[in-house]
């Protein structure tokens, strides 16, 4: 295996998951990896087929972001984005794909470490495992 940086992509709620985000940015928080963010309204929104194809189009792991699921700005948005990412964890595993790939993580809009927690172990994920495929992707 090489030692790039895995390519992550990271769908985050515009409220709670995103101010997560700028709190880890102005606390300093780095993290190692090729991170692609993604707002969306909700995490309710982001649809099962939007994290197949990021990790069609490349990445190793992809996370979803949301609000803590009994302070969801939308209600019930967190635990609807939590519902579709189990099924395609699901899907992925029954395609032989390793489902660790794909992970939901709530936070509230105070969490500085939640962004970083959230990129550190997706890198932990997508390091182990290496590009779907087993081949080095571009």
């Amino acid at each position: 295996m090489t030692d790039r940086r895995p390519k992550i992509v990271g769908f985050c709620c515009e409220r709670h998951g995103m101010d997560a985000v700028v709190m880890a940015a102005r606390s300093g928080k780095q993290s190692d990896a090729s991170v692609r963010l993604v707002q969306v309204p909700c995490t309710g929104r982001v649809d099962g087929l939007h994290i197949l194809k990021a990790l069609e189009d490349g990445a190793d792991a992809v996370f979803v972001l949301g609000c803590l699921e009994k302070n969801c700005y939308y209600d019930t948005g967190s635990i609807e984005g939590r519902k579709r990412v189990a099924y395609v964890k699901q899907m992925l595993s029954e395609a032989g794909i390793e489902k660790e790939r794909v992970e939901m993580f709530n936070a509230a809009s105070t969490n500085a470490w939640a962004y970083p927690e959230a990129v550190a172990k997706m890198v932990e994920v997508a390091r182990k495992l290496g590009p779907i495929g087993g081949g080095e992707r571009q």
